[in-house]
């Protein structure tokens, strides 16, 4: 493993997706996306996606140059067509959009269509609570897990994002539908190690905690069974009629690469029309103080509210650990 400081990662990941072609303002977007989500300490969705994220500029599956375009304004909706640009960029403009339209009517949403991969959701989360916005966010995918029940690939993990703002310490969720992502199982594989707990079916069809096997069958375990399957199905059908885009199903025939065709749907509320910040801040500390009360399960174990681990992460100075062959591989993609 090798240990990297946050500008290092940072300024090799910017130097590799300008080899690749992007833009230097994107470059730089796209840079700090990427080595925030893996100081927060999810690599699949940070470093992990650099090489695939090139791999799709190289293939024309991501067009560069592309910037969202306005379908359509409705009150305080606006669609956006992606043009199959820079996920992160897309997702950016469409969150600053519906903090816009927040702003005007105390609530905006935001539906784009046609973008690409998104990396990690919970950085449009994080973004809009750092301004003051509650959010809901998701996106659909290509199929990639089966239904509760199937065998074979028939929903996405559609990724639900949501966040409530603090002056300090917002509340952020950020979750696939599936149990856990296959950059997860990939970067589990990594480590050598298994997964905490039951991730999907291997060949036999018996759930399993082996990243490998898992990865083998293609066979993700919805999150919470039957449910989030359900939620799955639900959310892809609402991202595409938001969107006025492709449900998962019709993803599955644009084959261009994860993501590439997906709708993102970007919910943003304004507290200060909502009662105040003031009474929003006091509901998530009452909340934090609540969970912090809580008897643990075990003795001598304590409890952690959601978010906790993750603050201590993304606020640390601590050096980033990473995959050696995968910081290698980063590191020739940057010319280093």
């Amino acid at each position: 493993m090798a240990n990297i400081d946050f500008e290092t990662l940072r300024s090799t990941i910017e130097k590799s997706l300008l080899k690749a072609g992007l833009k230097p303002a994107d470059a730089e977007t796209c840079a700090q996306i990427h080595a925030e989500s893996t100081r927060d300490g999810v690599h699949s969705h940070g470093i992990g996606r650099v090489p695939r994220f090139i791999e799709y500029v190289g293939k024309g599956w991501v067009d560069i140059d592309a910037k969202p375009s306005l379908v359509q304004r409705l009150g305080a909706i606006e669609v956006l067509d992606g043009g199959f640009g820079i996920g992160v960029v897309n997702a950016l403009h469409a969150t600053e959009r519906a903090m816009a339209l927040a702003r005007e009517h105390g609530m905006g949403l935001v539906a784009l269509r046609d973008t690409t991969h998104w990396m990690r959701g919970g950085s449009y989360g994080w973004h809009a609570a750092g301004q003051g916005f509650a959010t809901i966010m998701w996106t659909n995918t290509e199929s990639c897990m089966p239904a509760w029940g199937g065998a074979s690939q028939s929903i996405g993990n559609n990724p639900l994002v949501m966040a409530v703002p603090h002056n300090t310490e917002p509340l952020v969720l950020d979750m696939a539908m599936s149990q856990f992502s296959y950059g997860k199982l990939q970067t589990t594989q990594l480590k050598g190690e298994h997964l905490p707990v039951d991730g999907g079916f291997d060949e036999r069809g018996e759930l399993s905690r082996d990243p490998a096997a898992i990865a083998a069958t293609r066979r993700l375990l919805p999150t919470g069974y039957w449910k989030g399957s359900g939620l799955s199905i639900l959310l892809d059908a609402l991202a595409a009629l938001l969107a006025q885009g492709r449900p998962s199903h019709a993803i599955d025939k644009v084959q261009r690469g994860s993501g590439g065709g997906c709708s993102q749907v970007f919910m943003v509320f304004d507290p200060e029309q909502l009662g105040g910040r003031e009474a929003c801040d006091s509901i998530v500390e009452g909340i934090q103080s609540h969970l912090a009360a809580t008897t643990p399960a075990e003795p001598g174990r304590t409890v952690r509210w959601p978010g906790e681990s993750t603050a201590n992460q993304r606020y640390g100075e601590r050096p980033i650990v990473v995959d050696d062959m995968l910081w290698r591989s980063v590191c020739e993609l940057a010319g280093d």
